[in-house]
C-alpha cells in the first residue's frame, strides 16, 4: 500500500511550487518525484502557502515563448 493520500491535493498535505523553463508554475505534492524539466522554486510548505507564493510570483499561464 502507498503512503500517497487518496487525493494528492488535499489541503492537509505538504507541497512544492515547481517552475519550468517556460516560467510556468505548478503546485506539486511533496511525496511525488519532481518531473523532468521542472525544478523546486518554493517549499515544502502547506497548500495555501504554496498557492499564495504562486499568486505572488507568477504572472499567469502565458508561456515565456509566447510573450
Amino acid at each position: 500500500m502507498s503512503d500517497a493520500p487518496a487525493n494528492p491535493f488535499d489541503a492537509e498535505g505538504q507541497f512544492l511550487v515547481l517552475t519550468n523553463a517556460e516560467g510556468q508554475h505548478s503546485l506539486w505534492p511533496l511525496f511525488a518525484p519532481v518531473p523532468a524539466g521542472w525544478s523546486t522554486a518554493h517549499g515544502p510548505c502547506a497548500r495555501q502557502e504554496a498557492l499564495d507564493w504562486i499568486n505572488a510570483h507568477w504572472a499567469g499561464p502565458v508561456a515565456v515563448t509566447a510573450r
